[in-house]
């Protein structure tokens, strides 16, 4: 399985927003040298871009406190680099973007949910002054020579409203389109997504342009997040968003759940013959670290069984 795009395989883009979405939801502050340590280590590992986290009131997510300083001190002068991984944030407004511009993000982060619910919830805002706010802001980074990815949130369902009109989501990413910003990641923030559905849409999304890179976020609310993300693979998706150990969650969504698991993602990819250079064994000890740090279990498997003997055969032989 691979992301496909008009019949010409597709090399599976990696981004762990582990550092972000994974630990928003988390009541237990993590310092910041045991952030940078995760950084570094999902970037040394292999991983393509790592979400260091995002630019909001610290009143609203403690968590994310300490962004602005994450990214002074990874991106400083001189400053030590482990892999190749670009490091990204989530900015919901002007003012995010301001604080982004100002610490050295490499790629900007941005979004609008197609659920009306959903986005008052988490910006304070409705979806049509979302969509405009955003655009103009994202216009901005890409001005400021800005890598820029935008998303659409709740694009598969939301838990307030349930199900959200596949033209909602489509009228949000055909204003990317306009805007000329082609990087659009769907989200499903509630994790009500299932395979024929995201076939679908990612269809629909991937008919807008041909130019545009679409990438996928999926929760595993309620078990279907792999399937999923293989579902958006097929579909013609190249980038995978993903958070080590499944941890994760939305905090303004009405059932908060853990995100697919990175080093699980990688697991099957590798089994699949792809991504061969991402050192599995390290993210497997990266989930466990996590693991430790929370004192306890977390929803991603392969950090607890171990990947499947034939892997540890040959890294150039058939898919096992």
């Amino acid at each position: 399985m691979v992301a496909r795009t008009g019949g010409a395989a597709r090399r599976v883009v990696l981004h762990e927003v582990g550092p972000r979405d994974g630990l928003q939801v988390e009541k237990t502050v993590v310092p910041s040298e045991r952030k940078l340590a995760w950084v570094a280590a999902s970037s040394a590992a292999g991983i393509d871009a790592v979400q260091v986290g995002s630019f909001v009131h610290p009143e609203k997510v403690p968590q994310m406190a300490d962004t602005d300083e994450l990214f002074r001190r990874l991106t400083a002068p001189g400053a030590p680099r482990a892999g190749h991984a670009v490091l990204t944030g989530l900015v919901l407004n002007e003012k995010g973007l301001d604080r982004a511009l100002a610490c050295g993000v490499e790629m900007v982060c941005l979004g609008v949910s197609a659920s009306e619910t959903h986005s008052r919830k988490n910006t304070g805002m409705g979806v049509a002054e979302a969509t405009e706010r955003i655009v103009a802001t994202a216009r901005r980074a890409v001005e400021a020579g800005r890598r820029v990815q935008v998303s659409v949130q709740s694009a598969f369902g939301c838990g307030f409203e349930g199900a959200v009109d596949e033209e909602r989501v489509l009228a949000i990413a055909r204003a990317y389109v306009e805007a000329g910003l082609l990087t659009i990641s769907l989200a499903d923030t509630a994790g009500h997504a299932h395979p024929s559905q995201v076939e679908r849409l990612y269809g629909r999304l991937l008919a807008l342009h041909p130019g545009i890179e679409p990438a996928c976020h999926f929760h595993d609310t309620y078990g279907a997040g792999m399937a999923n993300v293989f579902a958006a693979l097929r579909s013609g998706c190249v980038t995978v968003e993903s958070s080590f150990g499944g941890l994760g969650g939305c905090p303004f969504t009405k059932v908060a759940a853990g995100n697919v698991a990175t080093e699980d993602v990688v697991h099957v990819l590798q089994r699949e013959g792809l991504r061969r250079d991402v050192d599995l064994a390290a993210l497997i000890g990266l989930a466990r670290d996590v693991s430790a740090f929370f004192a306890r279990e977390l929803p991603g498997r392969v950090h607890r069984t171990g990947p499947v003997p034939q892997l540890a055969r040959s890294a150039e032989g058939a898919p096992a």
